[in-house]
């Protein structure tokens, strides 16, 4: 015997699912396909074109025919005459309207919140100027850079940070025929790796590879000391972000660190929130200083890596 939904059933279960799927099905999928460690939220103005959609096909559905109307009509006519009983349809009568009211009443009515503190995004008061004007050294190679590279290359012995030494001879004695650069498995990594085996390094391989194995340092940095607040994608995200009255700094922002010099970031990573002037309060920054624990060397590294996880390039220093 053949099982058949009657077109009222069938209009509110397919409102229920289209609405599950925007809801919380495009998130789950999105997470999915993207990697990302959050999912993509859909916006509530999306969510209403989605469903204004549906109640639309609904309707054209429910009114093709006289036959489909009348199926659709008869279990609220069989409802409202009291057929399913009539203390339900008392309960249902009134619960309705007061569900309706507390709705438009919450999007009509004016919400009693505290003044909005604007949060001044880079305070700088006490900004030395001697940084205006600083980049990273370690963002562009000199030639000297890259010839002491290609030597330490040939013979193997490449100077990694002492954060990750115990963690590369690991892997050395894993792969004992590889190089020792051959841990960081980047394209222009192995391209120069390749250079050199045949005997014919160039500076400009040699230059990317460089680059390649900073990079892969201050990676590292990043996730032993930025990673818990500043997350895997740099977007402020990370497991202790919502511990935080002011949530760490979403780098990929185009309102972030693309908007400030080299030096500031250097500044603000070295100083962390005891050194902000004080227009920074209320928004107190919980970063640590950062010139505490970590080598000027290690912070630069640090700063290359988050440029490059958040795909953004550091404002250019004003001439003047």
């Amino acid at each position: 015997m053949q099982f058949k939904i009657n077109r009222f059933w069938t209009v509110v279960i397919t409102l229920l699912v289209v609405y599950g799927l925007v809801r919380w099905g495009i998130p789950a999928v999105s997470r999915q396909i993207t990697g990302l460690p959050f999912p993509l939220s859909v916006p509530g103005t999306l969510k209403f074109f989605y469903m204004t959609l549906t109640v639309i096909a609904l309707f054209l559905f429910v009114t093709y025919s006289d036959e489909n109307l009348n199926e659709f009509l008869a279990p609220i006519k069989r409802f409202l005459r009291g057929e399913f009983g009539k203390p339900i349809r008392a309960v249902v009568l009134s619960i309705l309207p007061l569900i309706i009211g507390w709705q438009i009443y919450s999007i009509t009515a004016p919400a009693v919140e505290l003044p909005s503190s604007l949060r001044i995004q880079h305070p700088s008061s006490n900004f030395p100027k001697k940084f205006e004007t600083l980049k990273n050294p370690l963002a562009n190679p000199t030639d000297a850079d890259i010839e002491a590279f290609i030597a330490d290359a040939k013979i193997g012995q490449v100077a990694w940070i002492p954060q990750l030494q115990a963690d590369i001879e690991f892997w050395q004695e894993e792969n004992p025929d590889a190089h020792p650069l051959s841990a960081v498995a980047t394209a222009p990594m192995l391209a120069f790796l390749d250079r050199l085996q045949n005997g014919n390094p160039d500076q400009e391989s040699a230059k990317a590879a460089l680059l390649e194995q900073r990079l892969f340092q201050g990676r590292a940095l990043y996730a032993m000391n930025c990673r818990p607040c500043h997350g895997d994608s740099v977007a402020g995200d990370g497991p202790m972000a919502d511990g935080f009255k002011l949530r760490p700094i979403n780098f990929t922002d185009n309102g972030t660190i693309e908007t400030i010099v080299e030096g500031y970031t250097f500044w603000r990573v070295t100083n962390g929130g005891p050194g902000l002037p004080t227009e920074a309060t209320p928004w107190d920054s919980a970063m640590p200083q950062w010139k505490l624990n970590l080598t000027e060397e290690q912070r630069w590294l640090i700063i290359l890596a988050e440029y490059d996880l958040a795909q953004k390039t550091p404002r250019i220093p004003e001439s003047h």
